[in-house]
Formats: C-alpha cells, structure tokens, sequence
C-alpha cells in the first residue's frame, strides 16, 4: 500500500480553506468606520459590479468618502456612487475599452456638466491616438464656468484636430481670464475661439492658442 503523507493532505485542505466561496469579494478596507453599515454593504455590491465591468474602482471609493467627510445621508452617497459608476460606464462606451481611468474620469465630469456621449465619441474619433483626458476636463471646466454645454462642446471639439493638451489649457485660462475681468462666458469663448481658428486648418501652428489671430493685410 502507498504511504499516506499527511502533510500533502493537510497542505492540500488549507489550501481549500483559503479560496473565498463563489460570490465572495474582499472587503474595501478604507469604507471600513466611514460608513454607515447599510451604506457600506450597498457601496461594496456597486464596487464588485464595476470591478466586474473593468471599471476603475477607485474613484468609486473617493466618491462615497467625500460623502462621508461632508456628512451626507447614506441614500444619497450610494445614489451619488451609483451615479458616478453609470457615469464612467457611459465615458468608456464612448471613449472605448482602452480609455485610461484618467480619461474615464474626465469623460465622467463632462458627462455630469452635460456634455452627451455622442460628443465624447466624437473627440475620440477626432484624437484616436491622443489622451483625451485635458479636453474632456477643459468641457467640463468651461460649463462650471458659465459657457452653455452646446457651446463649449463645440468649441472643443473645433479644437480638437489641431490643439494639444497646452492648447486647451491655455484656452481655458483664457476664457475664465476674460469672464473674471466682467466677460459673459459666452462673450468670452466666443472671442478666444476666434483667436485659435487657424488651428482648425492642418499646417498651422498650435502656438497661437495663446495670442490672437494675425490679422490678413
């Protein structure tokens, strides 16, 4: 008869003890004496799903600490989280599957200032090989600003073919410039935009994001 070896078995039933039951999932230890119980458990259910979508988890967790922090009731952190998951949910259908969560992110907060995901599709299509992080983010920056989102989804989009991420910036910059010394922010994106037309014509150089247009002789 072969000899039993009775540490393979005992190897072999730790082993077994250690693989968590089917449906099982870690924990997220930074939810842990943050949240209320209930909140805590609804926050982990949203956090396997999007962990099972490929969703970055992340920023799920910093939004329902930042609830937390701010004292808001549990029904409206997990609504906001809820929210936020749809959100980046939306941003990838849009931006694709190999979208960074910086991307994913920023998609998201253009998302919440009104942008559409047929805007976001379409910047990608306009900058397949570019990050889209700092349009995405200048979209959103420019509505909290007070330009409406038609408006500046145009403008980014006018921008997109021929502007880098310093472009946008400085577009930005300027924009929120003219609105703090009295501008409308329709006024105001209006005026800049014309400023960087030429970046819409391939050849010319994105320099002129941040000064006027030469004006023809």
């Amino acid at each position: 008869m072969m000899r039993i070896r009775w540490e393979s078995i005992v190897f072999g039933i730790s082993m077994l003890l250690a693989i968590p039951p089917a449906g099982v999932r870690a924990q997220e230890p930074r939810l842990g004496g943050r949240l209320p119980e209930a909140a805590r458990t609804q926050v982990e259910e949203i956090l396997n799903a999007a962990r099972a979508d490929g969703l970055p988890t992340d920023l799920l967790v910093t939004r329902a600490l930042e609830g937390a922090a701010k004292g808001a009731p549990s029904q409206v952190i997990v609504a906001a989280v809820v929210r936020l998951r749809e959100e980046l949910r939306t941003a990838r259908a849009a931006l694709g599957e190999t979208a960074s969560p910086a991307e994913l992110s920023a998609g998201a907060s253009a998302l919440r200032a009104g942008a559409t995901a047929d805007a976001l599709a379409r910047l990608r299509r306009l900058r397949p090989t570019q990050p889209l992080t700092v349009p995405a983010a200048v979209l959103a920056d420019l509505v909290a600003t007070g330009v409406p989102v038609d408006t500046a989804i145009s403008a980014v989009l006018v921008l997109a073919a021929n502007a880098g991420d310093a472009d946008y910036v400085a577009f930005r910059r300027n924009v929120q410039r003219d609105v703090a010394l009295g501008a409308s922010p329709s006024a105001a994106l209006g005026v800049r935009l014309r400023a960087v037309e030429d970046l819409a014509s391939p050849g010319q150089s994105t320099g002129t994001a941040r000064g006027p247009r030469r004006q023809k002789p």
